[in-house]
């Protein structure tokens, strides 16, 4: 990451990530060991998932509806999602400081609707950049911090819940099992996210499927994404993120 600065340069940062990982929860460095050796984390430039999202159907309630999903994720700050139906293509991206959301019928494609995401809208998305791909550590370098807020109990597993600020009001809570440092719980009680099973990609250990629980009209609501396949270090065009033209199919 800083072969192309020079000496000096590249000491000082050096000196500086020290002392980052020295004030950093000590379950940081297990939950990273568990997914794979530092280097290859490290290394991690983009993601891209393949997979089917199930929850409820808007539509008709207490029906399932079943979806494709891709999510594409690459430093910095960008980030696109798709979901596909047999009625509607959901595109939601962010570029940056630029986030948008278009929203096609499937059946029609020059039936369309396009909007810009607002600016808390485009806070959460950059912050959930972070978390799926700095792996745990560096967020003092994007404006954050990190906070150990001691042990918890989650399904009967003894955790270390660890808070990451990245402003006073987004936080990300994380429960990582204090001996193997698995990652059991991210979230509240009425907003959170389940990790089942594994997958292994770019030599990194993913989960299979993600479980996410959250709280609506006073209701829990699940989804679930299952994911097909998972590529690490892809490169993606430029204009996969951008802001897409009005008048663009």
């Amino acid at each position: 990451m800083i072969s192309f600065l020079r000496l000096l340069a590249a000491l000082s940062l050096v000196s500086m990530a020290a002392i980052v990982h020295a004030a950093e929860p000590a379950i940081i460095a297990r939950a990273r060991a568990r997914l794979a050796p530092d280097a290859v984390l490290d290394a991690v430039k983009s993601i891209h998932y393949s997979g089917t999202l199930v929850g409820p159907d808007p539509a008709e309630p207490g029906k399932l509806l079943r979806q494709s999903i891709e999510i594409f994720l690459q430093q910095p700050d960008r980030q696109r999602i798709v979901v596909t139906s047999d009625k509607l293509i959901e595109v939601s991206a962010l570029d940056g400081y630029d986030a948008w959301r278009r929203r096609t019928d499937a059946k029609d494609p020059t039936k369309w609707q396009q909007s810009q995401l607002s600016a808390d809208e485009i806070k959460q998305l950059r912050a959930d950049v972070w978390e799926n791909l700095a792996f745990y550590r560096g967020i003092e370098r994007v404006g954050g911090r990190v906070e150990d807020q001691g042990p918890a109990t989650i399904d009967g597993i003894a955790c270390e819940k660890i808070a990451f600020f990245h402003s006073a009001t987004l936080v990300y809570f994380r429960y990582f099992a204090q001996t193997s440092g698995e990652l059991i719980y991210t979230g509240t009680e009425d907003n959170n996210i389940r990790e089942q099973g594994e997958i292994s990609a770019g030599g990194i250990r993913f989960p299979k499927a993600i479980v996410v629980t959250q709280l609506s009209d006073g209701k829990k609501q699940r989804r679930t994404v299952a994911f097909d396949k998972i590529t690490v270090n892809e490169t993606f065009p430029d204009s996969l993120f951008a802001v897409p033209l009005a008048t663009s199919k």
